[in-house]
């Protein structure tokens, strides 16, 4: 197999959660435990930190990860889902896995996967761990794929655990209440493991604090010891508390031995998207008319981007907007500008909803626009529309956004 057919094999595997949803969610990670140990445990042999959350892990994820380069380790980072090319989700100092070392993991372990029966994202979290391990980094930044504690990365043990706010997504797996989910990401807590958590929140705090008692892991709520905000290449008011996060996680690393200078932290704040080739958060794809994309897609992301916008300046406001099947349209409804046209499509995934139920339910709440075959063609038509002061905005879906990046 070449390296396509490879990738498209992985992803014709049992059904994957980006594509089919609930039914791709598991109950136990005993087959991640067992690819662990048919690989030799590669996850013992390279340091981690390990985020999870309900928004902004990613681009938590990156800014950590950046800081680290510019600090001179050699940096692993596992995050998901990719916007255009599978091998985006594993990275060393930037640069994507090899081709050639996703053909021959893949080649080499088939008769396993297959008789294992694997998912797509087992097999992933695999290969990651196994590359990070023979590419001997000397830290890697492990993104949560959903959830924590029946997550298929919370096999590692790692130097610090990051926690970055809790909203009500994926309620079907991980439970209907801020607490029930605060609990499933508290999972990745571990024994004497420090873990910091990103934003305090009535609902969680006691739920994150009881964990930490029962694991004796010291706990720091980010925003209640970080006042500065330093500046970051990634924009968005939003990201202000993804960037006391970070900082708050260095400031561990630090005490935990890692030498990472003042001047590293501001230079990887500054670079994350040219040191990890982070997209898709607030970016900025055209001017006159500004074009900006962003992949939030819950109520708690879709708020601060929403707020971002409101903070622009423009004439018309043009919205590209698509969703997968099981989003909850009337918790986000509410939260989008009724002035303004819409451009309903469907994101290129079997999850996708499509475009003319989004129109009609969008419709019955006073949102007006128009239904269009493909994202492409509903930003050309947004774009022929739009003149050179207004303003079009790109989201609703991660999948949205990789379709037009």
């Amino acid at each position: 197999m070449n390296y396509q057919d490879t990738v498209n094999w992985m992803f014709q595997q049992l059904p994957m959660y980006q594509n089919k949803g609930k039914s791709a969610f598991k109950t136990d990670i005993t087959n991640t435990i067992n690819l662990a140990t048919y690989l030799n445990h590669p996850e013992d042999d390279f340091k981690s930190i390990h985020v999870a959350g309900t928004n902004g892990k990613g681009s938590t994820s990156h800014m950590l990860a950046s800081v680290l380069q510019e600090a001179g380790y050699k940096v692993g980072l596992y995050t998901s889902p990719h916007l255009k090319d599978f091998r985006e989700r594993i990275r060393i100092s930037g640069d994507v896995i090899s081709e050639d070392f996703v053909i021959e993991f893949i080649q080499k372990n088939l008769s396993f996967f297959e008789e294992n029966q694997l998912s797509f994202f087992e097999m992933t979290v695999g290969m990651a761990f196994d590359y990070f391990a023979k590419q001997k980094v000397d830290i890697a930044v492990i993104e949560v794929g959903l959830g924590g504690r029946l997550d298929s990365t919370n096999i590692i043990t790692p130097e610090l655990s990051v926690i970055t706010n809790i909203g009500l997504d994926h309620i079907q797996m991980l439970g209907d209440t801020l607490q029930l989910i605060a609990g499933e990401k508290a999972g990745i807590i571990k024994k004497n493991i420090p873990v910091v958590i990103g934003e305090t929140q009535l609902e969680t705090q006691d739920v994150f604090k009881l964990k930490a008692a029962s694991t004796e892991s010291k706990i720091y709520f980010a925003d209640q010891l970080i006042n500065e905000v330093l500046e970051s290449d990634l924009k968005g008011t939003y990201q202000n508390q993804n960037k006391k996060t970070v900082l708050q996680s260095l400031n561990i690393l630090k005490e935990l031995g890692y030498l990472i200078s003042d001047e590293a932290i501001q230079t990887g704040l500054l670079n994350v998207t040219a040191n990890t080739g982070l997209q898709g958060r607030w970016q900025q794809l055209d001017d006159k008319p500004k074009i900006i994309c962003d992949t939030a897609h819950n109520n708690e992301g879709l708020t601060y981007v929403m707020q971002q916008l409101q903070k622009e300046s423009f004439d018309k406001l043009h919205i590209v907007f698509g969703v997968v099947n099981d989003k909850d349209l009337e918790r986000i409804i509410p939260l989008l500008p009724k002035v303004a046209t819409y451009y309903f499509c469907k994101p290129n995934v079997q999850r996708g909803l499509d475009a003319e139920i989004l129109k009609k339910t969008f419709t019955a709440n006073g949102l007006i626009g128009k239904t269009y075959n493909s994202v492409e063609l509903a930003l050309t038509s947004a774009k022929s529309n739009a003149k050179k002061n207004d303003f079009i905005y790109v989201g609703g879906s991660t999948f949205v956004v990789a379709e037009i990046i």
